[in-house]
């Protein structure tokens, strides 16, 4: 008797756990492997924008006169870090691909999904854009571009109001986004 209710309890505890692993992706990728790159590369930008300096670039944004600026600053009001890191090495396959698609595989995990492939024989170009959703908010944006000489991520989290950048479209070099809607707005 005492092993029927043990397994009902273990079961509900089980899901119950994976709802809470579920619920808690999060869009931010582990660049850790990336360090060893950096000391072959000729030149290294790392760029960590998050915090107190990512809330002063909103509040300034929000405040600026300019129209356009102000719809940026709401589009972005509740991004949480912007992360970029570029390698450009001297020669060609001075790193191994298989270091730039361990990043690429946490991007296979649960609530990725991807946007954009491209694939180009020359200078061995592979480019990935993923996206990443909470319901039907954009929690994170992924960009994996790797070329014969080069290696550039760029790794964004928190919601994006796509409907004001594409108020954007044609401006600030952003380009133009036709967004389709039902006739009652949505």
């Amino acid at each position: 008797m005492f092993v029927r209710p043990f397994r009902v309890v273990l079961l509900a505890t089980m899901i119950t756990a994976c709802s809470v692993i579920a619920a808690g992706q999060s869009a931010r990728l582990n660049f850790d492997n990336l360090k060893p790159l950096e000391d072959r590369a000729v030149d290294v930008v790392e760029v960590n924008i998050e915090g107190k300096i990512l809330n002063l670039a909103k509040r300034v944004l929000l405040k600026v006169k300019d129209r356009d600026a102000k719809i940026v600053g709401e589009a972005i009001q509740g991004l949480e870090a912007i992360y970029v890191r570029v390698l450009r090495f001297e020669n060609e396959n001075e790193y191994n691909i298989a270091e730039v698609d361990a990043i690429r595989m946490q991007l296979q995990s649960p609530g990725w999904e991807r946007l954009a492939n491209v694939r180009s024989k020359k200078d061995n170009q592979k480019i990935d854009v993923y996206t990443m959703f909470e319901g039907d908010d954009m929690s994170g944006v992924a960009v994996v571009i790797s070329e014969n000489k080069s290696i550039a991520l760029v790794n964004v989290i928190g919601p994006i109001d796509i409907d004001l950048l594409a108020e954007l479209g044609g401006k600030l070099n952003i380009p133009s986004i036709d967004i389709e809607t039902d006739d009652d707005g949505n």
